[in-house]
């Protein structure tokens, strides 16, 4: 369905799917999910994909034309439409490249035999470095969502909104089950962390005075894993006894 005002209000303002914390519904696996978007691309389609994200680095902005996409990768502009159909279908390709890495560190991180904490810190460092490299990501995946077509939208959400939340449904399920974390919603969740990791990017256009350097990056890291683990990690009071004994042995 298309996105409108009504929609903007709800949980897809922030870009989160609407799904339940249990499904009897198959979903995929994140690595079968990751590897069914690996085709090859095209040299040329390459160029273009490459120029659009360099211009909407420079810009801190999604808003570029396709004649200044076509003049940045010295590439025909008519060709946008042999290779994407339209600017949608170029952005879409776009956030796909950028997309199908994350996911599959996605897949590889739940697979790892490491604590749900561990994981958790890990993912966080995750979504920060992928907004480091791709500062345009979570804006760019709600200007698809909530100004592209119907089709633009599903194909976000297939791709990597329900991937994203259904890693950290079942990061939480995990934890909660082992006595790590506490109860948490997970679409609350989902709209906790992602905010927090993209805003330092988003937010450069408000002056904050520093520079979005690898040390900057490094301390948003430490700084954004503290606040969100602060919240989440289970109180010795709120185990259960054999939990807390567990806890006490890991010490």
């Amino acid at each position: 369905m298309m996105i409108g005002l009504a929609d903007r209000k709800s949980s897809m303002e922030y870009g989160m799917p609407r799904l339940s914390t249990k499904s009897s519904r198959r979903v995929p696996p994140l690595k079968e999910r990751a590897n069914a978007d690996a085709a090859p691309m095209n040299a040329t389609a390459a160029k273009l994909l490459v120029a659009a994200g360099d211009l909407m680095i420079a810009r801190n902005s999604t808003d570029i034309s396709l004649s200044e996409i076509a003049a940045k990768s010295g590439v025909n502009a008519a060709l946008v439409k042999y290779h994407f159909g339209n600017k949608d279908g170029l952005l879409l390709a776009l956030l796909a490249r950028d997309a199908k890495a994350e996911i599959r560190n996605l897949a590889f991180v739940m697979e790892q035999p490491i604590s749900p904490t561990e994981k958790l810190r890990r993912h966080i460092a995750g979504i920060i470095n992928a907004y480091y490299r791709f500062p345009y990501m979570n804006r760019l995946i709600h200007l698809l969502l909530h100004d592209g077509s119907e089709a633009t939208a599903k194909e976000v959400k297939r791709f990597f909104v329900k991937p994203l939340f259904e890693f950290q449904r079942l990061m939480l399920a995990e934890g909660i089950a082992a006595g790590e974390f506490r109860k948490f919603d997970p679409a609350l969740f989902y709209t906790s962390l992602v905010g927090a990791c993209d805003h330092l990017f988003y937010g450069r256009q408000m002056d904050f005075k520093r520079s979005l350097s690898e040390e900057t990056r490094r301390q948003y890291i430490a700084h954004t894993t503290d606040l969100i683990l602060g919240g989440m990690l289970a109180r010795k009071s709120d185990m259960p006894q054999t939990n807390r004994d567990k806890t006490n042995r890991n010490l």
